[in-house]
């Protein structure tokens, strides 16, 4: 079975070079990711994120609606 999930992240490039990105699936489940460049770091968190989900099970999730000017 396949799911869909939305899981927002941050992204940076260290002083080293290196792109570092990160999640949270909960307050106890975080996923790091790392690449050369940016869609590589985003590349390897998703399989990290993929790696916790199949661990930790798929987090709740709410969708909001809000009005943005």
């Amino acid at each position: 079975m396949q799911r869909d999930i939305t899981v927002p992240f941050t992204v940076v490039q260290d002083e080293n070079g290196a792109w570092c990105a990160a999640a949270a699936l909960s307050s106890e489940a975080f996923a790091n990711g790392e690449g050369d460049t940016r869609d590589a770091a985003i590349a390897d968190l998703r399989e990290a994120i993929a790696l916790l989900v199949a661990e930790t099970g798929i987090p709740d999730q709410l969708t909001v609606t809000v009005e943005t000017d």
